[in-house]
């Protein structure tokens, strides 16, 4: 079977207490272009936290000690997880289902096919790529909303709302021309092009709700 490579490397995290399983992995992922860990034990794999970016987390869903999901909520309440595919058993189907609701990314049944689990791999890591994408985009407006001055902030929530000048002058107690004024600087220092790029910015810093 051949298996088209990723353009980029990404690590995989292989977590699993069977060794057999863990080879087969190492092989299988390796030929997908992916780098390969391996851990036989959540306790292993978080005493050491070897998480490097873009990465995936395979797991078995039942192992000695820690299981899958026990791993899977420790990850969630450490904050900024990556994604976590869970690898179930037959009539694991209910563990799978407490997985997806602790935020696994996906589930797959042993034995399962090789390229539903690549699959699940590469849209795991598409994923959680757009998800950092959106957080940085979010922190970089939120950044420059900061660096506004009070009133640059009142005039710049008065243009997302859809104010005019003279309703925002007046409001505030102060001339249409010093809206002006403090409008250009707002336009400026949230380097919006336009009043809908300036509502897109205030929308992903969380001042405007969609």
């Amino acid at each position: 079977m051949r298996i088209a490579a990723m353009p980029d490397k990404a690590d995989v995290y292989v977590i699993d207490d069977d060794e057999a399983m863990r080879d087969s992995l190492d092989f299988l992922l390796g030929a997908a272009d992916f780098r390969v860990h391996l851990f036989d034990a959540a306790n292993a794999f978080l005493a050491a936290l070897p998480i490097a970016r873009p990465c995936c987390i395979v797991t078995d869903i039942r192992m000695p000690g820690m299981d899958g999901v026990e791993l899977l909520k420790r990850l969630k309440a450490s904050g900024d997880a990556p994604p976590v595919i869970i690898m179930t058993g037959h009539g694991d189907v209910p563990l799978a289902v407490e997985a997806m609701k602790s935020g696994a990314a996906d589930f797959v049944e042993k034995p399962f096919d090789d390229e539903r689990l690549i699959s699940a791999i590469r849209a795991s890591l598409s994923g959680a790529k757009q998800a950092m994408e959106t957080d940085a985009t979010a922190q970089a407006a939120a950044a420059r909303v900061a660096s506004l001055s009070g009133r640059e902030r009142q005039v710049m929530e008065g243009l997302v709302a859809g104010l005019s000048n003279k309703i925002i002058a007046r409001d505030h107690g102060i001339s249409p021309r010093t809206v002006e004024v403090y409008r250009a600087n707002v336009m400026t220092k949230m380097q919006a092009a336009n009043l809908s790029e300036l509502i897109q910015l205030a929308m992903r810093a969380g001042i405007l709700r969609n």
